[in-house]
């Protein structure tokens, strides 16, 4: 009736994940009693679970990914400090707990932490910059991200009901096959990124159709701000690259419950297919994550130098070019496994000249500063820390991509080192400068700069401290995923690498302090204007936060920098545009579609994990019948009327017509 479930799942002999399963559930009951007590489940059912909205569905993606980043870290002081604990001695950890947190770390780092908050920003941003109402598929994104959230919901599942996988963050075979992992671990790795993976390919395919059907008049694509056309680069390697994980994922998972023999060491089976095709995409996952990094440092660095960006075009080339040849490297990641010489040529060839894209990006980003009037805001900091960490972290992975130096430096803890310099100082410095920039358009306040300050100097002075000393022990011979040291000479560099995680926790109370200080202040710290930041691109030409609808009127775009024109014409002018013929609004209307199905799919994931085959069936049939109620329903959409749009944007205008008269008497140009 339950397969192999029972209560042996439930880690009773661990106190560990025992403690931390009954903290996170205590922690839930009292935030659903909460939000019950204080009657909030209408609103949110109504404005959340349920929205449509493209910016409220970026902002759920972008707290899911806050809250899988914190697990993920919480992972990594473990591994750290178990480490620096376990010289000669067998440290606090088990082997099989151990192994278990380097395997979740991986995963949620990328696929449910860093993911979920770079598919956020697009969501939130792209159909704001292109000057349209919402994304292709209002419906589908809101599928989308339940699904993600399934996956995630999955893996944290198994923190306290069976067990996670202890392979690595990928399931290489013949380890991940039954006959030597016969637990339930790798199949809550299968079946948690395999429903995510289809959550975020349906993303995908929405903001590639946005960013090539729906931009507003005028909005050529070369007229587009930089960070669409890294969310089009990086939706389109998801278009190409996700098919490939989940068919992949979807092999193993046949070797494991019909005995398949695709990646077995026996009757025609092939491990080494896996690798081929698993860092196939692998590494475009890399591209795809920081793709829109670069995307929102370029709107920052353009910004808060007050200029446009330098080398708009080559920047969209370089966009492009990474695009391609991403899809030509995945092989550097195993020269170690005999390809031969010419193959490994090969992809060290294209390994080092991806490197080219990038270094254009860096000198564009450099000479879009040079001349500039740069303020130092905090996102700007996180931008300029990203420059530092990011090329080192470059040109480190330049060295990895010589064939001889990978043989020396593979799988060791220099490896480690350089991943995350550019994961780290790529995407996460990127996630968090975006963070600061787009925060009050998204809420309607700024953040607090003093505590953001201090929690970007913390965060890049921790860096630093932790994953420096990796580098020299990689050097040195330190291997990674080691549950405890032999080696009494790598210890001080340990101890200075938990002395650096110390420091990055503090970066995070830090940020925890700015949130509930920037709350406290939200009054002091209101934007009026919907631009406060003095921004160049159409979304900062909403309130803040901007209307269901986005525009009253659809933009009509004159030149590269949309919303930086409209400015300049209406200082030269001193006054605002003619107030616009309001006319009504169709908008799609809200659907529980996407949270019913993810319900399903937990479900139905949870019970193929535990082999309850009667209950996959019901919880396929019923996420079935879901979608053919949603397909078959009469209303899709509802009009907003002519005098609510009017309303709304009359209150935009009075604000930008006092900002424009101040402007006036201070003798201020943006």
């Amino acid at each position: 009736m339950l397969g192999k479930l029972g209560l042996s799942a439930i880690p009773l002999s661990q106190p560990i994940p025992l403690i931390t399963s009954i903290a996170v559930i205590l922690i839930a009951v009292v935030v659903l009693i909460l939000v019950t007590v204080r009657g909030w489940w209408p609103y949110l059912w109504r404005e959340w679970i349920t929205s449509v909205d493209h910016k409220r569905i970026g902002v759920m993606y972008c707290l899911l990914g806050v809250v899988m980043l914190i697990r993920g870290f919480a992972d990594a002081i473990m591994m750290r400090t178990q480490q620096a604990v376990a010289i000669d001695a067998p440290g606090y950890l088990p082997p099989e707990h151990y192994n278990q947190i380097f395997t979740a770390h991986g995963t949620i780092m990328i696929l449910f932490g860093a993911m979920p908050l770079v598919l956020g920003f697009m969501n939130f941003l792209v159909p704001l910059q292109l000057g349209v109402r919402d994304v292709a598929f209002p419906t589908f994104n809101s599928v989308g991200f339940w699904l993600t959230a399934s996956g995630a919901l999955l893996v944290n599942v198994s923190l306290f009901i069976g067990e996670f996988a202890r392979t690595g963050w990928l399931p290489y075979p013949p380890l991940s096959e039954t006959s030597y992992t016969p637990g339930v671990g790798v199949d809550y790795y299968l079946w948690a990124v395999q429903i995510s993976g289809i959550g975020t390919l349906i993303t995908g395919i929405n903001i590639v159709t946005t960013i090539l059907k729906m931009r507003c008049q005028g909005m050529s694509y070369l007229r587009m701000p930089v960070f669409c056309w890294t969310a089009l680069a990086s939706c389109l390697l998801i278009v190409a690259a996700f098919p490939i994980l989940t068919a992949t994922l979807a092999m193993l998972t046949l070797d494991r419950y019909v005995g398949w023999h695709y990646f077995t060491n026996t009757a025609g089976g092939n491990p080494m297919m896996f690798v081929n095709l698993i860092w196939a995409w692998g590494h475009p996952e890399v591209y795809i994550l920081v793709l829109p990094a670069f995307g929102i440092f370029s709107e920052v660095f353009s910004t808060f130098s007050g200029k446009p960006l330098f080398g708009y075009r080559s920047m969209v080339a370089a966009t492009m070019f990474i695009c391609i040849v991403s899809m030509l490297v995945w092989l550097h990641h195993f020269f170690t496994m005999g390809a031969g010489a010419a193959v490994n040529t090969f992809f060290g060839i294209s390994s080092s000249i991806i490197a080219v894209g990038t270094g254009v990006k860096i000198y564009n980003w450099i000479f879009t500063m040079y001349g500039g009037r740069v303020r130092f805001e905090v996102p700007m900091l996180w931008s300029m820390g990203f420059i530092f960490t990011f090329t080192i972290g470059g040109l480190t992975g330049v060295l990895l991509a010589i064939p001889p130096a990978d043989f020396l430096t593979h799988n060791s803890m220099f490896l480690v080192a350089h991943f995350h310099n550019v994961i780290i100082g790529g995407v996460v410095f990127g996630v968090f400068a975006g963070m600061e920039f787009w925060f009050p358009k998204a809420f309607g306040f700024r953040l607090h700069a003093g505590w953001g300050k201090a929690a970007f100097w913390l965060a890049f002075a921790g860096f630093w401290v932790t994953f420096t000393p990796l580098y020299v022990l990689g050097l040195d011979g330190m291997t990674r995923r080691l549950q405890h040291i032999e080696v009494p000479e790598w210890a001080p560099w340990l101890y200075v690498s938990v002395i650096g995680v110390a420091i990055l926790v503090l970066g995070v109370i830090a940020q925890v302090i700015q949130l509930v200080v920037s709350i406290r202040q939200r009054e002091k710290l209101r934007d009026i204007t919907g631009d406060p930041w003095d921004g160049r691109s159409l979304e900062w030409a909403t309130p803040s936060p901007p209307p269901f609808f986005n525009f009253a009127v659809m933009p009509n775009v004159e030149g590269e920098e949309a919303y930086w024109g409209i400015k300049l014409r209406a200082v030269e002018s001193q006054q605002l545009s003619p107030e616009p013929d309001y006319e009504p609004i169709e908008m799609p209307v809200n659907s529980p579609v996407g949270i019913y199905t993810a319900f399903f799919a937990t479900i139905f994931g949870f019970a193929m994990i535990w082999y309850i085959w009667w209950l996959a069936i019901v919880a396929l049939v019923a996420a079935f019948i879901g979608f053919v109620v949603f397909a078959w329903r009469d209303v899709h959409e509802f009009e907003v009327s002519a005098d609510e749009v009017a309303r709304v944007d009359r209150v935009r205008r009075s604000a930008r017509e006092a900002m424009l008269a101040r402007m006036s008497e201070q003798g201020v140009l943006p």
